[in-house]
């Protein structure tokens, strides 16, 4: 089942002579439970990729279907709503509160969805983190590895329909890099989750299902690293 369809994907920075295409035409679909890395040199669109994807940024043209809604027909308010219930962000450096606890941080989506937080999932999502004995931490007192995975966890709480992350090795040392890489492929096969990764790390990439370079703001290549 396709839970993620990209039509005709471009977007446009400036006018006129200074303007400059970032995504030119990019098509593609993700399955549900897949583990795609997106790949590409600076520059090359990727990033503006994963911020359209996610609702973050809007496209010049083309359309992006997560679970068969069409997120750019949705007005600021519902894309709000729908960001925080079924897309999971995941970035390089955490963007955690930092007077929030580490319990605060994950549970943020659905404090401000005004949504009960189901106990069981939260206790399953901390226990694979290992962040059982972090909980009333606040993110200053962590490592970099640890408040990644509070990212993580804050990106999971609301079983979204798609994680996006993007670089999120990319401010860690080789050893806390792997683990958060081999946690993100437990959520992917444990939950089913599918997983959209943007990186420059090429032992990330050929960890994935599936491997799409971006070149010049277009997909230059989409191999399946494994069926």
């Amino acid at each position: 089942m396709e839970i993620l369809k990209i039509e005709n994907l471009s977007k446009m920075y400036g006018k006129g002579n200074t303007a400059v295409k970032a995504l030119d035409q990019v098509s593609f679909s993700v399955k549900q439970g897949e583990f795609v890395a997106i790949i590409g040199p600076s520059g090359s669109g990727k990033s503006t990729l994963l911020h359209l994807l996610g609702g973050v940024d809007r496209p010049t043209d083309g359309k992006v279907f997560v679970d068969n809604t069409d997120i750019y027909a949705l007005n600021e308010t519902q894309m709000a709503v729908f960001r925080r219930r079924q897309i999971g962000l995941i970035y390089q450096f955490y963007n955690l509160l930092p007077i929030l606890t580490v319990e605060e941080n994950i549970t943020l989506p659905m404090a401000l969805d005004a949504q009960q937080v189901d106990q069981k999932h939260f206790r399953e999502v901390v226990d694979i983190l290992g962040l059982q004995q972090r909980l009333d931490y606040l993110p200053n007192q962590l490592s970099g590895g640890q408040q990644q995975r509070v990212s993580i966890g804050r990106a999971l709480i609301s079983n979204p329909s798609i994680i996006l992350a993007d670089e999120p090795t990319g401010n860690l040392d080789s050893k806390n890099s792997k683990e958060i890489v081999d946690l993100l492929k437990l959520f992917n096969k444990t939950y089913n989750q599918t997983l959209v990764v943007i990186t420059h790390d090429d032992r990330i990439a050929l960890q994935a299902d599936r491997v799409i370079s971006i070149e010049d703001g277009q997909l230059a290549k989409d191999e399946v690293i494994r069926p």
